[in-house]
C-alpha cells in the first residue's frame, strides 16, 4: 500500500496578479481563510509567498509573520515558506522568512539549487548563493524542500549533502513547465524520480494546464503534488478557480480516484520527516 499523498497548496506566488484572477489571496486574513478551506479540501501543507497591500511580491518578515499567525490561529496545516521570492530579489531579501523564530518559525523552507531561465527573466541561484540560503535554513533548524527546475539541481543537492548543508534523504519539489526550463513531460518526471537519493520523498508542481494531470501521474507513482494559484489559475479550460481550495479539491478527487488516501498534516509531518 502506498503512503498517503501530501497535497501542497501554492497559494500566492510572486507572478500571479489580481488582474489575472480576482480570487488571489493577498492579505494575511485572505490567505488564512483560503488555507483553512485548502485544509478542509485535502491539503496538508501550504507553500507561502506574501504580498504588500497593493499586491506587489514581498519577502518582508513582518508580512510572513502576520500570515503565519493568521493561518496557525485557524488550522494545523503545515507552513512552508519560499526563499525564492520574486525574480531580481537579493539573497537577504529572499531570506526574510528565515529570520522568524519561536512560534512564528515556518515548518519548512524552499531551497532552489540552481539557476534557470524563467520566462523572459533569469531565476538567479549561483552556487555561493545556494550555499548561503542552505546555511540559513539549517541554522533555523528546519528542513528544506529542494526545488528542482531541472535534473542537475538534484545533483547539486547531492553536493550540498557532501558539504554537510543538506541531510539525505531529503524532500524534493519538481517544478515542471516553466518557460525556459524543463518541460512538463511524463518522461521528464520519471527521470527525475529515478535520479533521487534512496529514501527521498518528492512532490511535483506542474505549471498551467499541466497542473492537474500531473497530480494523477504523481498519484500513480506514489509521490505527492502541489497545486494552487501560484502555478495555475484555472480549474478547467477557461474556468477560473474560485480559490486555491477549489484546485485542492480537484486534486484530491483525482488522487483518490487513483487509489491514494490524502495525508493529514500529522501524517505529512512523518512522511516529510518533520517530526
Amino acid at each position: 500500500m502506498s503512503m498517503p499523498m501530501v497535497i501542497t497548496a501554492a497559494m500566492v506566488g510572486a507572478e500571479t496578479t489580481r488582474e489575472q484572477t480576482p480570487y488571489l489571496p493577498i492579505t494575511a486574513e485572505e490567505i488564512a481563510e483560503d488555507a483553512v478551506r485548502c485544509r478542509e479540501a485535502g491539503a496538508a501543507m501550504v507553500h507561502l509567498h506574501v504580498r504588500t497591500p497593493d499586491g506587489k511580491p514581498s519577502q518582508d518578515a513582518e508580512l510572513f509573520r502576520a500570515a503565519i499567525r493568521a493561518i496557525r490561529k485557524r488550522t494545523d496545516i503545515i507552513i512552508q515558506t519560499s526563499t525564492g521570492g520574486a525574480v531580481g530579489m537579493g539573497v537577504d531579501e529572499r531570506c526574510g522568512p528565515l529570520t522568524l523564530t519561536g512560534e512564528d518559525r515556518p515548518d519548512m523552507a524552499t531551497l532552489t539549487t540552481g539557476t534557470v531561465n524563467f520566462g523572459p527573466d533569469v531565476f538567479w541561484n549561483p552556487r555561493p548563493l545556494v550555499r548561503d540560503i542552505a546555511k540559513r535554513i539549517r541554522a533555523l533548524g528546519i528542513k528544506p524542500e529542494i526545488e528542482c527546475f531541472d535534473v542537475g539541481m538534484i545533483d547539486e543537492a547531492n553536493a550540498l549533502a557532501k558539504e554537510g548543508l543538506v541531510e539525505l534523504p531529503a524532500h524534493y519539489d519538481f517544478v515542471l513547465g516553466v518557460p525556459g526550463a524543463l518541460s512538463a513531460r511524463e518522461d521528464a518526471l520519471d527521470f527525475m524520480i529515478k535520479s533521487l537519493p534512496e529514501g527521498s520523498t518528492w512532490t511535483v508542481a506542474a505549471m498551467g494546464r499541466h497542473q492537474l494531470p500531473f497530480v494523477e501521474l504523481a498519484a500513480e507513482r506514489g509521490g505527492n503534488a502541489r497545486v494552487g494559484l501560484e502555478d495555475n489559475i484555472y480549474v478547467s479550460k477557461g474556468v477560473l478557480a474560485k480559490g486555491n481550495w477549489e484546485l485542492v479539491a480537484e486534486a484530491a478527487k483525482r488522487a483518490t480516484a487513483k487509489g491514494r488516501t490524502l495525508a493529514t498534516p500529522a501524517e505529512a509531518r512523518k512522511i516529510l520527516r518533520l517530526t
